[in-house]
């Protein structure tokens, strides 16, 4: 059953959320496939992965540069990957419907894509067997409020 968590980031920017979604969606014991169409956008996330922590790294590469199925995640302008992931990120707010295969979807959308997400909510909560979740920042925190 595919779970879909929508995050509107009225704070943060995508490059802020995505390495805490990555690393715990690692420690978890999935890969992940981030989408973005903007290819600027995705080198920023790139960086904001290398970077993660002080300590750490979240290891990653750019889809149809790397050996894509050794990468644990893997980033791309669409939302198929080739690197057996679980999970994927959508970090642009533009839902795509390509996404059948993931067990969990993260889609991150901000302010201005908010129509899309409600129609992206309104279709998904609709399909048998799949469950939407929303999370909002609340100060420092992201809370679930649906």
């Amino acid at each position: 059953m595919p779970q879909v968590d929508f995050y509107q980031l009225t704070r943060d920017p995508a490059a802020s959320i995505l390495p805490v979604l990555a690393q715990k969606s690692l420690q978890a014991g999935h890969r992940m496939h981030v989408a973005h169409r903007d290819k600027g956008a995705r080198a920023a996330l790139s960086e904001a992965l290398w970077h993660a922590a002080p300590e750490s790294f979240l290891a990653h590469g750019e889809a149809g540069q790397c050996d894509e199925a050794c990468q644990p995640i893997l980033l791309g302008a669409d939302a198929n990957g080739g690197n057996g992931a679980q999970y994927c990120a959508i970090a642009d707010g533009d839902w795509r419907d390509d996404v059948d295969g993931y067990d969990r979807i993260f889609f991150l959308f901000e302010p201005d894509k908010v129509e899309g997400a409600r129609a992206a909510w309104k279709m998904l909560s609709a399909r048998e067997g799949w469950q939407c979740h929303y999370w909002k920042q609340d100060g420092g925190r992201w809370t679930r409020a649906a």
